[in-house]
Formats: structure tokens, sequence, C-alpha cells
């Protein structure tokens, strides 16, 4: 790969924070950190962008079934690790190593990465629905975090909101007396990070409008509004 191009670095970046860039490729592109300043820059701007972001989001208990899992697969190696060395302090041994190598990974990665400068906590935006529901939209609210620089957000609907198959979410920014620019479209039951920062320059007014599956056709608004917000970078 040519980490040359901007265009890629960012994008390889973006995965690596987000946790998108798993087994292999996120190994590699661990290994070319020390090697690659732009990388590395790319790394650091990407937590100060998305990081910021979790604040708003809050934190979810885990099912039963993830923990269930997490015991199965610890007894699992123990279970091993019994039949190739009933010896226990053998065992112990093998566990104090994996934490000291998880330790030492951390600390390498840090020092690769370098710690970030402080980063402005989020501009918290609250979306109300307009009006009475349409095209088969539950009247909700949306909560939508931005980045201090204003280069990403992520929206979430405090309720999920009950949606047609064939409706769909999206997302607006409105600057004063101008047309409005699409950020893309967003979930009506989860969180939806959006990275079209550019657009939200000059805006005041968050909008989210009932569209088609695929978007509005036009680039514009095609259906109703049905939550808007007022917001200042």
């Amino acid at each position: 790969m040519d980490y040359g191009r901007a265009e890629l670095v960012d994008r390889l970046a973006a995965d690596y924070v987000a946790g998108t860039l798993r087994g292999a490729a996120r190994r590699r592109y661990e290994s070319l950190l020390p090697a690659h300043a732009a990388l590395r820059a790319a790394t650091r701007a990407w937590q100060e962008r998305l990081m910021p972001l979790t604040l708003s989001i809050p934190p979810e208990t885990p099912p039963p079934q993830v923990w269930q899992r997490i015991q199965g697969r610890l007894d699992g190696a123990s279970a091993i690790d019994s039949v190739a060395a009933p010896n226990a302090w053998t065992r112990l041994a093998f566990w104090r190593g994996l934490a000291g190598i998880a330790s030492v990974a951390a600390v390498a990665l840090a020092v690769l990465l370098v710690a970030p400068a402080p980063v402005q906590p989020p501009i918290i935006v609250v979306l109300s629905a307009t009006g009475a529901p349409a095209g088969g939209a539950a009247a909700a609210s949306f909560v939508a975090s931005i980045t201090a620089d204003g280069r990403a957000l992520v929206t979430r609907p405090l309720v999920e909101v009950a949606l047609r198959p064939d409706r769909a979410l999206e997302l607006w920014a409105i600057p004063p007396g101008g047309a409005p620019r699409s950020l893309g479209l967003i979930s009506a039951s989860r969180a939806t990070v959006v990275e079209r920062g550019q657009a939200l320059a000059g805006a005041d007014t968050l909008a989210v409008t009932l569209e088609p599956p695929g978007g509005s056709p036009s680039g514009a608004p095609t259906g109703p509004v049905l939550y808007a917000g007022k917001f200042s970078l």
C-alpha cells in the first residue's frame, strides 16, 4: 500500500480508532506506526475527533450471554493448561506472563502515539419532534453530539423510532437562510457516527427528515421534517 496517500492514511486511521480494523490488518497497522509519522498523526487526530463523542452515549450493561461466553473461554483455557501443566505454579506463571505481555503492549502503543492533547467536550444538541408522527415514524427526540472542531458528530434516538421498512431518516445541516446539506442517513434505533464535518460549516440547525430507503433522490429534503434542533459551533 502507498502510505503516502493522505486519503488512504486517513481512512485506515479512522477504521483503527473506530475499531472496525481487525485481525491481521489491525496488527499490521500497529506494526507500521513506529515508522510512519503520517499514520501516527492521523491516528491521534481521529482519537481526538471521536473519543469525546462517547461521553454522550450512556453505558450499557452487557447481556448475561456475554459473560457466559467469557467464562466459557476462560474455563476452556484453564482445562487446556491443566492437561499440559497440572502444576498450579506453572499456570500462575502463564497468566502472569500473559498479563505482562498485555501491559507491555499497552505501554508501547501509548508511547508510539504520544499522549493526545486535551480535547474540548462535545456540543450536545437536542433534536425535538416538530409535530405529530408522519409516514410511520413515532414521536420521539434525538440527541446529537458534535466535536468541538465540528468535524464529526454522533446521533442517537432517546427511544427507538418506529419506522416503516420503506422509509429512512436523513440528517441535514441547515445554515441561516441557506439550503439544507445532507449529512447522510441515521439509525432509528442506535447511535450513528457521521463524518461529514465540512457540511456543518456555517450551519446553526440540525434537522431529520423522512425519506425513501436510500435517502433523498434529489439532494434536497423531500419528506417532512420530523426532528430539529439549534446549535452553535
